[in-house]
């Protein structure tokens, strides 16, 4: 008797235990796509390109209609997914090389998103396009609180899909089968550009973003029994035109008319023949990878209690020759592309996956950004004091959870290249400038409520807004001296 009371006690003790044991932390898997436009996917509106797999993840999670990815090309937009900082207190704002290979770093007192969570116990592995600083920099992954990384240290090393090497932490991988395909090669001069034959060229063997694909999957079963964040920034769909020829063919018997790019101006990056099928091709190509991640989740038990997190880095690129974006109507009805701070060049399909957290088959209108996801990731690893005070994020957290949520001040961006631009959003109302580089301070005022595709200047209209939104411009910033704007900068002296 006194044998079975004490069996009862021991089970009433463990089942208590567990009833006060913390919750287990979520897994993070943040895939970030490269240059992927608005409307490039099924569950956006897309009508040519097949993304089943994308589809899938926004029928079982949260469609975001205003998001805005970090800043209107690759490096400074990761810096600010990384950091939490807005593009005006972000140490990168702009792409900026570092011979002979990498982007300009990150510094080492930057502290960053893999840091945090390394902090908060997870295993950190990223996979794909760093662009955040080059080998033996203070940029360099390791040094940013990066466990595991594969891929393209360089965003120029990524225009070739088909390299010599990738990076293993800070060790080179040869992929020996690729007599390496240049991401900027040339047509031959002379060359019949109707004859499919002269393309070949440009067709390499081994497959990066295969191998990357792989090694992410590899990730997630090694780490399976530990909380992870696993950040792949994929190198697709940013031209050279570059895909297997499994992908390419379903998309050649369509018959669309597609004239082959030559790059006969001497402009672009690789020549291709059928360019429109290519570039569907690699957003498919893209849309299995996401499939794999997904299928190798729930084959180790891991999709319920994992968050999955799929965005763009900017939007379409405005190469035309090469990315036909009025065919693909790749941002719809939002103007302009990639380098633009006009909404088709920023504003980014965002999914949000989140079993038991975030409702399926839903979308949200709020207004966020890339500095928002460091304090939200933060928060789900439940290392909400970790979040640094200088943040310029908020929690998404109540969005994603479909509770009441306070709309944000303003989303300010700033972008020292293409001209030099400036831009806020402050409710419905989003003030720009451009051709800062010349020294035009004009503002333009749109009212995204009623006029998404920015097509009417009202800054006439209203004036005293105007006034408003110039000071909260001025107020959103500090000058840089690696990535000066004269004219922004001359205004706070």
């Amino acid at each position: 008797m006194r044998s079975a009371l004490r069996g009862i006690l021991s089970l009433v003790v463990v089942l208590i235990s567990h009833a006060n044991a913390p919750a287990a932390k979520p897994n993070i898997v943040f895939i970030l796509a490269d240059d992927l436009g608005y409307r490039e996917l099924g569950c956006y509106g897309q009508e040519k390109i097949k993304t089943p797999n994308i589809d899938r993840l926004a029928a079982e999670g949260m469609r975001f209609t205003q998001h805005y990815c970090g800043n209107a090309v690759c490096a400074p937009s990761r810096c600010v997914l990384l950091t939490g900082k807005h593009p005006g207190h972000a140490f990168v704002r702009d792409n900026k090389s570092t011979p002979p290979e990498g982007q300009w770093p990150i510094p080492a007192e930057e502290v960053t998103l893999p840091e945090l969570l390394t902090g908060a116990g997870y295993a950190t592995g990223v996979f794909g396009k760093w662009g955040l600083g080059g080998p033996g920099s203070s940029g360099q992954p390791d040094n940013q609180g990066v466990d595991r990384f594969f891929g393209y240290l360089c965003q120029a090393h990524a225009h070739s899909y088909y390299p010599s090497y990738l990076w293993s932490n800070d060790a080179h991988v040869e992929l020996a089968n690729n007599p390496p395909v240049n991401g900027h090669a040339k047509f031959p001069k002379g060359a019949d550009p109707t004859d499919e034959a002269n393309y070949k060229q440009f067709q390499g063997t081994d497959y990066a973003p295969d191998r990357i694909n792989a090694a992410a999957i590899e990730f997630i079963r090694e780490h399976k029994d530990e909380p992870f964040f696993l950040y792949y920034p994929s190198v697709i769909p940013h031209v050279a035109l570059h895909v297997p020829e499994e992908d390419l063919m379903p998309y050649r018997e369509l018959g669309w008319n597609d004239p082959p790019f030559t790059k006969a101006n001497g402009y672009g990056y690789t020549p291709h023949f059928t360019p429109r099928a290519a570039y569907a091709a690699m957003i498919s190509r893209l849309d299995t990878y996401v499939g794999r991640v997904l299928d190798e989740l729930e084959r180790q038990g891991l999709s319920e209690n994992t968050i999955v997190i799929f965005s763009s880095d900017n939007g379409t690129t405005h190469l035309k020759q090469e990315v036909d974006y009025d065919f693909f109507a790749s941002v719809g009805e939002l103007r302009g592309l990639k380098g633009s701070l006009y909404e088709g060049g920023v504003r980014v399909p965002t999914i949000v996956r989140w079993p038991g957290k975030t409702q399926a088959g839903i979308e949200t209108d709020y207004v966020s950004g890339f500095e928002d996801w460091l304090p939200t990731l933060l928060t789900v690893a439940q290392a909400a004091s970790s979040i640094p005070e200088n943040t310029d994020g908020v929690s998404l957290l109540p969005v994603l959870q479909c509770e009441a949520s306070t709309p944000r001040e303003y989303l300010y961006r700033e972008f020292a290249g293409y001209g030099g631009q400036q831009s806020i959003r402050v409710g419905d109302y989003k003030a720009v400038r451009q051709n800062l580089r010349k020294g035009k301070l004009e503002i333009e005022l749109y009212d995204l409520a009623t006029d998404p595709g920015e097509t009417k200047n009202i800054a006439a209209d209203y004036p005293e807004v105007v006034e408003r939104l110039a000071g909260m411009m001025l107020a959103s910033r500090v000058p840089s001296e690696d990535f000066p704007i004269k004219a922004l900068d001359e205004l706070h002296k």
